[in-house]
């Protein structure tokens, strides 16, 4: 073991008995130890051990309490890898060893003691103390290493999502803040319903991926001010499969394939009369079914060239209306529990024109 390594070291002692303990003491700086705190007060002892790091404890057995055992059980919790502990008593028999054994001890010496022997059991226990401490620096700086590599690759990751997102756009009348409000809704719902953080986030950045499909769509369809063919609307329903497609990379990637399966099943109804597939009740995705309420609400209170927007009452109670039709019920009424968040959501991300020209209440668009 290197000089310095063992110079750095932090070793307690702790016995009841003086002459012990200065024994205990200067054979360990004989080694070259520089930092030895000694304590005849085993409660002493204790409390400064349960409140700094160190690397290895001598420990007596035979104390008033709390005795050896005692600061062993109270010592458990410890990382017995890093702060080592070896037993010092002399008490000899087999079940003292064990049940000190059992307790956490890393070794134990006979008293009385073989000076040469404690200093070789000290050198040991040192050793494998300063093996896991940097077997834990480690691991730490390679965590470190992988969570800022993460970073980068999610932040390129994104990058390349909101391109794709603005190339939509691009063919599209809706708005980035209408693709950044169905984000912020969907992770508001999937919250009140209880889903874990991660699975959270995750719809948060999958959910605005929903129309990219429309990137395939020809703009004589996607733009046409009036009403639409049923040859015309076939077409524009395809843009669920267009988008599932294109986000549909073949990767192990957690964030595309949820975002895949949104662009395909949004406009799936609870009551099996959706497309493109006709799933009906809990065959649709969840995350399709939250994405497909959030969708509806806010294009209900958004504002469109062909009509103006809804006000929260009526478009909130035409999403009661459609419970168990149009949308899950179970998230319905999660949804009445934080209708003031989601309008606190159109508030804030607003579009940039409130309102256009057109008939109230006009349907939207499927």
């Amino acid at each position: 073991m290197p000089i310095e390594a063992i110079r750095q070291a932090t070793i307690v002692v702790i016995d009841d008995i003086a002459s012990n303990l200065r024994l205990l003491e200067s054979t360990v700086r004989a080694l070259g130890v520089r930092r030895v705190l000694a304590f005849s007060d085993s409660s002493l002892g204790l409390a400064w051990l349960q409140q700094n790091d160190w690397d290895l404890l001598l420990l007596d057995v035979d104390m008033p309490r709390p005795n050896g055992f005692d600061i062993l059980r109270e010592l458990s919790g410890r990382d017995r890898a890093r702060s080592m502990i070896v037993m010092v008593s002399a008490l000899t028999d087999r079940t003292s060893r064990h049940r000190g054994l059992e307790l956490g001890a890393n070794d134990f010496i006979s008293k009385p003691l073989d000076l040469p022997e404690l200093l070789l059991r000290v050198r040991n226990q040192l050793q494998m103390s300063q093996a896991a401490r940097q077997l834990n620096q480690e691991r730490e700086s390679l965590e470190r290493k992988v969570l800022e590599r993460t970073a980068q690759l999610n932040a390129s990751y994104q990058s390349v999502v909101r391109s794709l997102l603005r190339a939509a756009q691009h063919k599209d009348e809706e708005t980035g803040q209408h693709i950044r409000r169905i984000g912020e809704s969907a992770a508001l719902i999937a919250t009140a319903l209880g889903q874990a953080p991660e699975w959270v986030e995750l719809i948060g950045l999958a959910a605005p991926m929903h129309d990219v499909g429309k990137i395939g769509i020809p703009d004589c369809i996607l733009l046409k001010p009036a009403a639409l063919t049923v040859e015309e609307r076939r077409v524009m329903q395809q843009h669920t499969q267009i988008g599932h497609a294109i986000l549909s990379d073949g990767e192990d990637s957690p964030l595309l394939e949820m975002a895949a399966q949104i662009a395909l099943s949004h406009h799936e109804k609870w009551d099996g009369t959706g497309y493109p597939q006709g799933l009906k009740g809990e065959e649709i995705p969840l995350s399709a079914r939250i994405v497909a309420l959030c969708d509806v609400y806010d294009a209900l209170r958004s504002p469109r060239p062909y009509k103006q927007s809804w006000p929260a009452e009526r478009a909130q109670q035409y999403v009661r209306e459609q419970a168990g039709v149009h949308f899950d019920p179970q998230l319905v009424a999660v949804l009445e529990g934080i209708f003031p968040l989601l309008e606190n959501t159109q508030t804030r991300l607003a579009d940039a024109s409130s309102e256009l020209p057109g008939p109230a209440y006009q349907s939207i668009p499927a």
